[in-house]
């Protein structure tokens, strides 16, 4: 897998089955600096692909003609870990949202968004931030805050330290490494130092795993 602090080139996968969409997403990743590795029209091609050329980010639709993107997510995080996938779809509604957050998506982002937003997007969810379109982040919170099992107030486990979980509080609130850094006055490299921490001693993947298990734990609220 490509570190893109190393390379300075994200590498990305872009799944439509819509051509003329497809080859112009990629075409503005490539403009911008990305390291555009592949497009696929289908489920079936995008895990394929992925697994030949490991990209860092997958920009996955979710209607891919007959085939689903929300399979091709589960299935492309199942083999390839590292990977993160990003829906960009035109739906916004709440079940698909959550069906590809479920399935392993790290964020959903609705195809109005402006080419900007789609950069920033690429590279946030590159560094391992969870990225939603405005309005879905709290769909998603609060809908794993339904599902939790564990009741409020739940004290965190004894491994973590106090830092350690007042990062991970901040986490499950939705706020960035920058965003806790400027917080916590403490420098970006410090908080990414007790994220990583955290995700070890948890067993978990990514940011969007660790803002679950804040809410399953109570850890989320003031």
């Amino acid at each position: 897998m490509t570190d893109p602090d190393r390379s300075g080139a994200i590498s990305v996968m872009v799944v439509d089955d819509h051509p003329i969409w497809r080859d112009g997403v990629a075409r503005d990743l490539a403009e911008n600096g990305f390291d555009v590795r592949a497009t696929a029209p289908d489920a079936a091609a995008a895990v394929r692909i992925a697994k030949a050329v490991l990209p860092d980010v997958v920009l996955m639709d979710l209607n891919l003609g007959g085939s689903s993107g929300v399979d091709a997510t589960r299935e492309i995080t199942a083999v390839l870990p590292s990977a993160r996938v990003l829906v960009l779809s035109a739906s916004g509604e709440q079940s698909d949202v959550l069906e590809a957050v479920k399935a392993g998506a790290a964020g959903y982002l609705i195809k109005s968004a402006s080419a900007a937003e789609l950069v920033d997007a690429v590279r946030r969810t590159a560094a391992g931030d969870p990225v939603f379109t405005a309005g879905l982040a709290g769909l998603v919170l609060g809908e794993y805050r339904r599902m939790a099992d564990a009741p409020a107030g739940v004290e965190p486990p004894p491994q973590l330290t106090e830092r350690e979980t007042e990062v991970l509080r901040l986490v499950a609130k939705g706020l960035t490494a920058r965003q806790i850094a400027e917080k916590l006055v403490l420098s970006h490299r410090t908080v990414e130092n007790h994220v990583q921490s955290t995700l070890r001693k948890l067993q978990l993947h990514n940011r969007v795993e660790l803002a679950r298990y804040a809410i399953e734990h109570g850890l989320d609220g003031e």
